[in-house]
């Protein structure tokens, strides 16, 4: 699974960190983004987005679901996760993603999605006799007021849901780069910048897979996309890739500038040991080439700019994911002595394996089909199409 080149101490030579662990921060980052999307309609008012608001909330609840995934399938001991919660420690930054995730589900997410469904699944719980009827009837909860006082009551929770919301998915997301930031010992990952890049990019990450799926669900469903929603979403993730993007300028920036020790490791980590991932995968590949995509298309506006978009955003979140992946596996590899590196090789199964990585990043999709057949999502189209 690892090897080591150069002097490093011989309980560094195992990479106790796999790609589950590169998943995991992935995974959340999209739940982050994917409510940021909602959020611009909701508390900024970007009419234009009005078509993937309820997808983007889907999206946030099918990723949210399978988020503590790989951390428990990363357990030697799954059923010791829930320790952080019947054990709760004040400082512990992994025990406060237990209480952050709680949060953030049973509270933000799930309530967002009742009142804004509230009066559809009243109408449906009337509508339908069969199992989706039964469905319905149990998610009103027993209200089954929708006058419109009651509907404007519901708006008004929503939104303030929504507000309360856009803190706690910077949370959510945000302590996972405050842990890696706070590794002072590793050159790699001590950094101020790490919470805020990963917030960012978590930014980046959630608009191109709203994009993505909205564009793929459209045609899925033979409805032509909507070509401004497309075209704003395309503006908002190339707004978010350049600050994401400055920000990683600024901290490598400090970095050789500092010129503090294992600087040459650092370089030869970037410019050798992940070449692939860092240079080739995460910056030309998943961030230039989608940034002149973009831009390109905005300025020639050519009759497949969906398309363009759409694969600008695929090629995003391929390089959102390198970028997890040289995070986590490229710290790993850094010798504390800043005389070697460790050697990392994917298995292709196992406990630890690509197969089992692949599964959980497949598996919000699925969640997402059925949360779309029982809360339609598309405004032009009723719940017994689906």
């Amino acid at each position: 699974m690892s090897g080591f080149e150069g002097f490093i101490y011989p309980n560094e030579a195992e990479i106790y960190w796999s790609v589950l662990i590169a998943v995991y921060p992935y995974i959340t980052g999209l739940v982050a983004g994917a409510f940021i999307v909602a959020s611009l309609l909701r508390v900024f008012n970007v009419a234009k987005l009005k078509p993937v608001y309820r997808l983007s909330l889907l999206t946030a609840l099918a990723f949210l679901l399978t988020a503590p995934l790989p951390l428990i399938a990363h357990l030697s001991h799954p059923e010791r996760a829930f320790e952080i919660m019947f054990t709760p420690h004040s400082s512990s930054a992994m025990a406060g993603f237990g209480f952050i995730y709680a949060w953030y589900l049973l509270v933000v997410l799930l309530l967002e999605i009742y009142y804004d469904y509230r009066k559809d699944i009243v109408e449906w719980a009337s509508k339908f006799k069969s199992v989706k009827g039964t469905i319905y009837r149990v998610l009103t909860l027993g209200d089954r007021d929708i006058s419109d006082q009651a509907v404007k009551k519901d708006e008004k929770v929503v939104f303030w849901i929504t507000v309360i919301g856009l803190p706690s998915a910077a949370f959510l997301h945000g302590y996972v780069g405050f842990i890696f930031g706070s590794v002072k010992a590793n050159p790699w990952w001590s950094s101020p910048l790490t919470p805020i890049i990963f917030l960012f990019s978590a930014m980046v990450s959630g608009i191109a897979l709203v994009l993505m799926i909205y564009v793929f669900g459209s045609k899925l469903r033979r409805q032509k996309p909507d070509v401004a929603c497309v075209s704003t979403l395309a503006s908002y993730l190339l707004y978010s890739y350049i600050l994401d993007l400055s920000l990683e300028f600024v901290e490598f920036t400090h970095i050789f500038y500092a010129a503090e020790e294992g600087i040459e490791l650092i370089a030869k980590l970037m410019m050798d040991k992940l070449f692939l991932t860092f240079v080739v995968i995460q910056i030309i590949v998943g961030a230039l080439l989608p940034i002149i995509l973009i831009v390109l298309t905005k300025l020639i506006k050519p009759k497949v700019q969906i398309l363009l978009y759409t694969l600008a955003s695929i090629l995003t979140l391929i390089g959102v994911f390198a970028m997890r992946w040289n995070v986590v596996i490229g710290g790993q590899i850094l010798s504390k002595t800043l005389r070697g590196f460790s050697n990392y090789s994917m298995p292709l199964f196992g406990p630890e394996s690509l197969v089992l990585a692949l599964a959980i990043l497949a598996l919000p999709f699925l969640i997402l089909y059925v949360l779309v057949w029982v809360l339609p999502p598309w405004a032009a189209e009723k719940a017994e199409t689906f």
